[in-house]
């Protein structure tokens, strides 16, 4: 039998097939989680966990979630780096750890990197840096680089990158 809760917090029973049947509604739910935005299998997991069923319907459901397309690691880390430089502006670096954190292997969170395009990377934290250059109202322009180094270095850029474009930003060398 195959135990759930329902909203009332009453437990239910359905039967089930030796082949772990998925309820209707758990896939449907689920293909529509899925259809709204990329997501992670880690993701899914967590949102399953919610509905308080077995163990062996998750991984049903992620199976049959990733063999009807719905579910597709690769493509997920593509879309997730594209939009956290594009939204977010966030930096290689700030990219990797979180995919990290939402378990996708190593493979796809590089595929994913690869799809960020260099030029693009570059004008973001150019752009960002110019930005946060105007707001910083330090006298000495030592401090406003320094500055600017580090706000790079959170947003996860790279340290050799963030110099370069601190010191293009300042007509000079951008040390620290």
């Amino acid at each position: 039998m195959l135990k759930f809760v329902n909203l009332n917090n009453t437990v239910m029973e359905k039967p089930t097939s030796p082949h772990h049947q998925i309820p209707d509604w758990v896939l449907s739910k689920m293909k529509s989680y899925c259809a709204f935005q990329e997501r992670s299998i880690f993701e899914v997991k967590t949102k399953l966990k919610t509905f308080r069923l077995q163990d062996e319907v998750y991984d049903a459901v992620i199976n049959k979630l990733i063999e009807d397309d719905f579910l597709n690691e690769e493509r997920f880390s593509k879309a997730f780096a594209r939009g956290k430089l594009r939204i977010n502006k966030w930096g290689r670096n700030k990219i990797f750890l979180a995919l990290q954190q939402k378990k996708v292997p190593e493979l796809f969170i590089l595929e994913g990197l690869n799809e960020i395009d260099d030029d693009e990377y570059h004008k973001v934290l150019h752009d960002l840096l110019e930005k946060k250059a105007r707001e910083l109202s330090e006298v000495k322009d030592s401090t406003k680089v320094r500055k600017l180094i580090n706000f790079a270095l959170g947003r996860g850029f790279e340290l050799q990158l963030a110099r370069e474009v601190a010191a293009d930003i300042f007509g000079k060398d951008a040390d620290y």
